[in-house]
C-alpha cells in the first residue's frame, strides 16, 4: 500500500509535492466513513483506501499521474534502457529550478515494514538515490547513493547490497552507470531479493493515463479467456446496467471485414478475431427469446468500452490489494457509476486495494462519500507552478459542509477562472 508519494521539479510542478495517502485524524460529518475508509496500519496510523484529485484544465493534475508513472518506468528500466532518462521534464518556467534535477519519493508498505524509496536525476544521469526501511518504530538507512559513489551502506541488514560491492571491489568497470538506479541493478541478480521484492511492489502499481490508454482493449478481450476474469467483467458491466448478459471472442474469416473495423479494434482483427457481446431478444408478447450478438468494438458505446477495459485493472488492483492510479476517471462515464466505483474502493469488503482518481465529477464531493483527506486540489499559481494541496489543509471548513457548493464557489481554489464566451460572438 501506498503512504505518499512525493515529486518535484517535474513538468508543471517546481517545489517537493506530496500525495499523501495516510489519513489524517479527523472526525468526519459520517462517522462511519471514519472507519470503512481507511486501513488501520498500527495504532498511530491508517491509509486512505481512495484519494480524489481535483482542478482546473491546465492546472498540472495529469502532471500527478505523469510523475508516478516517469518513477515507476525508470525504476523497471534504468539498467536496460539508458535513455529512459529521458522522461524526465524539469519545470521551466525558473531560472531556480531548470538546471536542477527532479526529486522522486515513494514511501510504501510491504507487509508490515514500511519502505521509503527515491532518487534525484535528470534526463542525463542519476544524481542521487536512497532506500531506508522502517520495520518497527526506528527508520534505518539501507543504502545512500551521490553521483556513482555508495557513501552509505547498512552491513547487517542490506547484505546483497554488501554482496553487490564486493563482487565488484577489484573491478575496473564501474558497479552502476550513471544512467542507472542502485536498486534496479541489484533486482536483476540471483540474490537480490529485497531488492526484486521491492521493485515488484512498485511495479504492481497500476496507471491508466487518460482517454484511450494504448493496449487496455487488447489486455481486456485477452482477460475474456480466463473464467474468472470473465466472470467479473460479466458482473462489473451487468452491474453498471449496460444489458449485455455475454461477451467472447470469435473466430474471422473474412479478410475484407477489417475495412469495417475502427482503429481500436483492428489489432484484434490481425490476430484473427473479434469481441462479440450478447443481449437477450424479446418476441412480441416481451417473453426473453434467444440473443442477438454484436461486433462490441463497431457497435457499443464509448462509455461502455471504456467500463470493459477499465475492468480487469479493477479485478487486479481489488484481487491483489494493489493501488490503481486513474486519469479522466470520470469521463464518458455517468455519475451514478463513478460513484458506485468509489463506494467499491470505500467498502468493508476491500482490505487493501487503493483507487486514486484525477476527476471533474463534483458529484462525488460529497460529505457522505469521502473524507476531507479524501480530497485534493491542484492549482497553478501566477508564475505557471502547480501546487498540490488536500481539503483537510484549508483552515476553516466544517466537517458538514457541502464540499462540492463551495467547490464551485471557489473557497478551495482550484477551478478556472472564465470570461464572457458571449464576447466571441462579436466578429468585429
Amino acid at each position: 500500500m501506498v503512504e505518499e508519494f512525493s515529486f518535484g521539479n517535474f513538468w508543471s510542478f517546481k517545489g517537493i509535492q506530496t500525495l499523501n495517502l495516510a489519513a489524517a485524524k479527523i472526525k468526519s460529518k459520517n462517522t462511519e466513513l471514519d472507519d470503512i475508509n481507511v486501513f488501520p496500519i498500527n495504532s498511530d496510523l491508517s491509509l486512505l483506501k481512495s484519494k480524489a484529485i481535483y482542478g482546473a484544465n491546465a492546472s498540472g493534475k495529469s502532471n500527478v499521474i505523469k510523475a508516478l508513472v516517469t518513477y515507476i518506468t525508470i525504476i523497471k528500466d534504468s539498467v536496460k534502457e539508458e535513455r529512459v532518462l529521458g522522461l524526465i521534464d524539469s519545470f521551466q518556467l525558473s531560472t531556480e529550478t531548470e538546471n536542477k534535477p527532479t526529486f522522486f519519493q515513494l514511501i510504501f508498505r510491504i507487509g508490515k515494514t514500511r519502505y521509503r524509496y527515491g532518487f534525484e536525476a535528470d534526463d542525463t544521469s542519476i544524481k542521487s538515490e536512497w532506500l531506508f526501511s522502517t520495520p518497527n518504530k526506528r527508520e534505518q538507512p539501507l543504502f545512500i547513493r551521490e553521483g556513482k559513489l555508495i557513501v552509505d551502506i547498512n552491513q547487517t541488514h542490506f547484505e546483497e547490497g554488501v554482496m553487490y560491492q564486493k563482487l565488484f571491489e577489484n573491478s575496473k568497470d564501474p558497479i552502476f552507470t550513471d544512467t542507472s538506479l542502485f536498486l534496479t541493478h541489484l533486482s536483476s541478480t540471483g540474490f537480490g531479493k529485497l531488492s526484486k521484492k521491492i521493485v515488484k511492489t512498485i511495479s504492481s502499481i497500476s496507471i491508466i493515463n487518460g482517454l484511450g490508454h494504448r493496449g487496455m482493449y487488447g489486455i481486456a478481450g485477452d482477460s475474456l479467456n480466463d473464467s474468472v476474469k470473465k466472470k467479473f467483467i460479466l458482473n462489473f458491466l451487468k452491474n453498471a446496467d449496460i444489458g449485455i448478459d455475454d461477451m467472447n471472442t470469435v473466430e474471422i474469416t473474412h479478410e475484407n471485414l477489417s475495412d469495417y473495423l475502427e482503429d481500436e479494434v483492428k489489432e484484434d482483427f490481425k490476430k484473427g478475431k473479434i469481441i462479440v457481446s450478447s443481449r437477450k431478444k424479446y418476441n412480441a408478447e416481451l417473453k426473453s427469446e434467444g440473443k442477438s450478438d454484436f461486433s462490441f468494438g463497431m457497435q457499443e458505446s464509448e462509455g461502455t468500452k471504456k467500463m470493459f477495459e477499465l475492468s480487469p485493472f479493477i479485478y487486479k488492483s481489488i484481487k491483489e490489494g494493489t493501488p490503481l492510479f486513474i486519469d479522466e476517471f470520470d469521463s464518458r462515464f455517468h455519475p451514478l457509476l463513478t460513484k458506485k466505483i468509489v463506494e467499491l474502493y470505500n467498502s468493508v469488503e476491500n482490505k487493501t486495494a487503493q483507487l486514486i482518481f484525477i476527476t471533474h465529477d463534483t458529484n462525488l464531493l460529497s460529505s457522505n462519500l469521502l473524507r476531507r483527506d479524501q480530497i485534493d486540489f491542484v492549482e497553478k499559481d501566477k508564475y505557471g507552478a502547480s501546487h498540490l494541496y488536500t481539503l483537510v489543509e484549508i483552515k476553516g471548513v466544517r466537517n458538514d459542509a457541502s464540499f462540492e457548493k463551495d467547490y464551485i464557489q471557489g473557497k478551495y481554489g482550484a477551478i478556472p477562472y472564465l470570461g464572457d464566451f458571449t464576447n466571441l460572438i462579436t466578429f468585429e
